[in-house]
């Protein structure tokens, strides 16, 4: 009986443990996060290439929100893609979407230029004023093969 005791009670640590980085992560990705407070949005996308459910929507650098969904809109062709933002945040009307890279090698992330209209933007509103993302090997390619027009004007 005392082999039976030490298995299940090193079982139960185990498990201990688990729980306690599963807690860990959905705290630091904010999983576990209830959606109290954020006002939802959505910006239309050519291309959303290295974005994804979960990604930053940062502005200035500092994260503000989530993209929550992404999808096709079968009509026009383009990423249709839906983020939350900190309800404390309001967003002025001619704000503008880009994806962005966090470097060479980094991931994209969603990023929010804030225009200097008086009127904000409604919870829900579509952004018009939106950039895709590059592809950085169609960016090499044009630039190996000389396919910007560049060995035209020498």
């Amino acid at each position: 009986m005392t082999n039976h005791t030490a298995e299940t009670l090193v079982g139960a640590i185990v498990l201990a443990i688990a729980a306690g980085f599963l807690f860990l992560a959905a705290q630091m990705t904010g999983t576990g996060a209830d959606r109290d407070g954020v006002s939802l949005y959505s910006a239309s996308f050519q291309s959303v290439e290295g974005v994804s459910v979960g990604t930053d929507v940062r502005l200035g650098g500092v994260k503000v929100g989530t993209v929550t969904g992404l999808e096709l809109d079968a009509a026009t062709f383009r990423a249709m893609a839906t983020f939350t933002v900190t309800d404390t945040l309001r967003l002025p009307e001619d704000s503008a979407v880009l994806i962005s890279s966090e470097g060479l090698l980094g991931g994209n992330f969603v990023e929010i230029l804030p225009g200097g209209s008086p009127f904000d933007l409604e919870p829900g509103a579509e952004i018009i004023d939106t950039q895709s993302s590059v592809s950085l090997i169609n960016l090499l390619l044009k630039f190996v093969s000389g396919g910007d027009g560049a060995a035209a004007a020498e």
